[in-house]
């Protein structure tokens, strides 16, 4: 069976116990505790803590993730950085422990038509019980199968980020290796580490595809698979640059650009390392054959085909030129090398760890780590601005931007519909920044409807007020908010006369006759069904 047969197989499975497919949402998450989606569940994080979910209360999905805790495991025969995750999700006590395990063997046992070598339940630690019932549940199921008990470190998953739910696991082994994880999210981690009983059961699961495929076709690694074979008669058959050319391509394909911060850092640290074996020139011939391979069952890939070439280019070029330079300041340094030193390499010359310690005999990794910590900090500490209130500062022109952003929200739902939501924001001095819920490009008429409706309301002198009231008094108000974010008891309410209504940290200008003339200075794709803009006050 190959994987397209398995992604198919899957979804029509649990479809047709009762759960809706939904497509995978983007590498970029709408949690502001991670720099990337690494798992299926982050897109329906509200749901487990008691917001109604759209979909209903079980939903599937095959989902992209990204696990940068993997990159310096890949080349084994199970570790990747990118990969997709099959999962079937349950919110509000919508599935049942039994169910959910039924389902799970029944997949495994009738629909691929493979043997289970064992199960795993947690047998409990510390102040957390051991999960009995899903050990009574198995053995019902099958009486002959080998039912194992591990600690938290093996059967106790989450949360993603600092907190949110999580709970005990069964995991299911096939061919010695473990390919299925089922999550009870029955507690919520709180940011000081405390675990809080949930009032319901959510269930949340996750299957490597890779590593299915890998049991289902006999192959002894994930790069065995068919996905993978193609990619790998390419790169010499060499893992880490299979791995990282088919990772980079993704990330790319959601708007991710290198940089030396965040999940920009992440993707030049792949492109590099893959320059610097020496595959540079196989980027692209790599990109066409992922976007060939993927292309039918992540249409994104396709439609930000030329960006992806045009990405990879830009940091090869980027990369070449440096390269010269770096080498020298590296040649002088000599064979042992500080932290410092490697630091300076890095954010200087863009060159990743890796390359620098395959070129001499010592590095003071730990005190590199120090240094780079420190860097990412500053990165984290900008991203979580960005999610709360999108400012990265409070300069009177970023207060403007950030009040304009609410009327271009507003305009924009007015014009394209109600269906229109935020997806992310970004405020620097010199624009404003929207990503919003939209899968076609604006047309002209559009985007000149949307900069007219804002610049009448900052023509109308119109005063911002703010409200303060509890999260659901909000929403029962019509106020809009990102609600994938967990809010505080209380909540600031901004509103712009009847225009628009939003729950925000702030800060905002008092009225928008401050605010100058609004203007749309570019539309672009961000994801699958997730559009930018630009704009600036004149």
């Amino acid at each position: 069976m190959n994987s397209e047969e398995i992604r198919e197989k899957f979804l029509e499975f649990f479809e047709k116990n009762g759960h809706k497919i939904i497509p995978s949402s983007s590498l970029i998450p709408t949690d502001p505790s991670v720099l990337l989606t690494t798992a299926g569940m982050q897109q329906f994080k509200p749901y487990y803590l008691g917001e109604k979910s759209p979909y209903g209360d079980k939903v599937c999905s095959v989902q992209k993730c990204f696990r940068t805790s993997d990159i310096d495991e890949v080349g084994d025969e199970r570790h990747l950085t990118f990969f997709e995750m099959l999962g079937n999700f349950s919110f509000n006590n919508a599935c049942s422990k039994k169910e959910a395990i039924e389902l799970a063997y029944e997949f495994i046992t009738k629909e691929m038509e493979l043997e289970i070598d064992y199960v795993s339940v947690f047998g409990g630690e510390g102040n957390l019980t051991a999960d009995k019932k899903s050990e009574e549940i198995w053995k019902q199921v099958d009486s002959s199968l080998e039912v194992k008990k591990f600690g938290k470190e093996d059967n106790f998953w989450g949360p993603t980020g600092d907190e949110g739910p999580c709970g005990p696991t069964t995991e299911i082994y096939v061919n010695g290796i473990e390919i299925w994880n089922i999550v009870f999210n029955e507690y919520y981690k709180n940011k000081d580490g405390k675990y809080e009983r949930l009032e319901t059961l959510g269930v949340d699961t996750g299957m490597g595809l890779e590593r299915l495929a890998m049991v289902s076709q006999n192959k002894n690694n994930v790069f065995e698979n068919d996905l993978f074979e193609p990619i790998m008669q390419a790169v010499s058959n060499n893992r880490i640059i299979a791995d990282h050319l088919r990772g980079a391509v993704f990330l790319l394909a959601d708007g991710i650009t290198p940089s030396n911060l965040g999940r920009g850092y992440i993707l030049r640290r792949l492109i590099r390392r893959v320059m610097a074996k020496g595959f540079g020139d196989k980027m692209e011939n790599i990109a066409d054959i992922v976007i060939e391979n993927y292309g039918n069952f992540y249409p994104e890939l396709e439609q930000n085909k030329n960006n992806v070439f045009e990405e990879f280019k830009k940091e090869k070029e980027a990369f070449e030129k440096t390269l010269e330079k770096g080498m020298k300041e590296l040649q002088k340094m000599g064979q042992k090398i500080s932290g410092e030193q490697a630091f300076l390499l890095f954010s200087t010359y863009g060159f990743p760890l890796e390359l620098i310690k395959e070129s001499v005999k010592e590095v003071d990794e730990a005190s590199f780590q120090k240094e780079f910590e420190k860097h990412q900090e500053l990165s984290r500490t900008a991203s979580a601005g960005m999610f709360k209130s999108g400012l990265a500062g409070h300069s009177e022109q970023e207060i403007k931007y950030h009040t304009a952003s609410h009327l271009l929200l507003a305009a924009l739902r007015k014009v394209l519909g109600e269906s229109v939501s935020q997806k992310g924001s970004n405020i620097t001095p010199e624009r404003l920044r929207l990503d919003f819920s939209w899968s076609e490009k604006l047309t002209d008429e559009q985007k000149t409807q949307v900069e007219k409706l804002v610049n009448e309301k900052i023509a109308e002198n119109l005063s911002v007020l703010r409200e303060e009231m509890t999260l659901d008094e909000a929403k029962n108000s019509g106020a809009l908010g990102v609600f994938e974010h967990k809010y505080g008891e209380k909540v600031s309410v901004y509103s712009i006369s009847d225009f628009s209504k939003e729950i925000c940290g702030g800060p905002h200008v008092e009225n928008t006759c401050v605010l100058g003339k609004f203007k749309i200075i570019k539309e672009e794709a961000v994801s699958a069904g997730v559009r930018r803009i630009k704009a600036i006050l004149e």
